[in-house]
């Protein structure tokens, strides 16, 4: 079972006092972020790919570089490459070379992504979005597979058997396949023999258990071993040493990005009560004191099935010193009792 962080590198206004961390102080506080994961022992870090004036970090791959040669065990990837507006071959260059600096680290999580700004930056038709990824997936795993790649899609120009460099340390350079629970991309991700995450941010955790299921069935009847391919969560959250003190700290950033994006995507107000109910046991906001958390993810991994949770904070801009004490009890505190209850539990099965 691996446990570990993702961050989309928020660049939010303070909710106490307005002010607003500039995007190089926030990119050099996640790469202490980093180091501090793999100093206590979490598997892997994921930094999401944007292209606004909140979030920090629109080149994952640059990010994570600047963490690889400070830090010794820890996986680093994307969370996500939106790689319908992204070249494959250069993601998987970034990759390639991200992998070779860490001596093996390096995945790429490929994904749509929940945001469109990168579409006409990069002078993409948003009714192409469909087939924009599975042209670039395709692409990208035909690269993966050999040095040299002859190729030809629809979006792109054509590549005649040239070679793509440098080479990754690993063969092959995970690629997992990044969802929000869709059936269609889980049953895609399944007939490639892929690894998939899952974005469990609202309702009930346990409603993606059929998801996960749909997924297996995909992979072995396409002749893969569904029991050698992994699933992972992405779920927002918080830890302190007691609950109270968690959901206090939490809600302020969170409440203030749900109702931003609410208002672009027309969702109704988020408030404290909503909160609570999201992080309740059944609910899909993992906070609390390392106790409650942990239980929560053995919940989630007995369940539903997964193997790699990645407890996603901040949401929001949060002081610094909070999301790196957060970190510290993810890594010391629960990420020991989950692996130890998960262990005994597998051993029993």
């Amino acid at each position: 079972m691996e446990i570990g962080i993702s961050t989309f590198v928020e660049t939010t206004p303070d909710v106490k006092t307005g002010e607003v961390v500039s995007h190089a102080q926030r990119l050099r506080e996640v790469v202490e972020e980093i180091v501090l994961a793999d100093q206590v022992g979490l598997d892997v870090f994921g930094v999401g790919e944007h292209h606004r004036q909140d979030f920090a970090a629109s080149s994952p791959a640059m990010v994570l570089a600047a963490a690889a040669s400070q830090t010794k065990h820890i996986r680093l990837t994307s969370a996500v490459t939106v790689l319908s507006s992204a070249d494959p071959v250069r993601v998987f260059q970034d990759f390639a070379t991200l992998d070779g600096i860490s001596n093996g680290r390096a995945e790429i999580m490929a994904g749509r992504g929940s945001f469109i700004e990168s579409f006409p930056l990069f002078g993409y038709d948003l009714q192409d979005y469909d087939e924009l990824f599975d042209e670039k997936l395709e692409l990208l795993l035909k690269i993966r597979e050999s040095e040299k790649v002859t190729w030809r899609g629809g979006h792109r120009p054509a590549i005649h058997n040239l070679g793509v460099y440098p080479r990754p340390v690993q063969n092959p350079l995970p690629v997992w396949i990044g969802s929000g629970g869709n059936p269609q991309s889980a049953i895609r991700a399944g007939v490639l023999g892929l690894p998939i995450v899952l974005a469990i941010i609202g309702g009930s955790p346990l409603q993606f258990a059929s998801i996960v299921k749909l997924y297996k069935r995909a992979a072995a009847q396409a002749g893969h071993d569904p029991a050698k391919l992994p699933v992972a969560s992405h779920s927002h959250g918080f830890i302190w040493d007691d609950t109270q003190t968690a959901a206090d700290k939490f809600f302020p950033s969170t409440q203030q990005v749900m109702n931003v994006l609410g208002r672009e995507r027309g969702w109704s107000h988020y408030d404290r009560n909503s909160f609570d109910m999201a992080r309740s046991f059944e609910g899909a906001l993992y906070v609390g004191d390392p106790e409650t958390v942990a239980q929560k993810i053995i919940h989630l991994r007995k369940n539903v099935g997964i193997t790699r949770f990645m407890l996603h904070v901040p949401v929001g801009s949060m002081p610094h010193d909070e999301v790196m004490r957060a970190i510290e009890l993810l890594g010391k505190e629960v990420a020991p009792r989950v692996r130890d209850e998960i262990t005994k539990w597998e051993a029993a099965q």
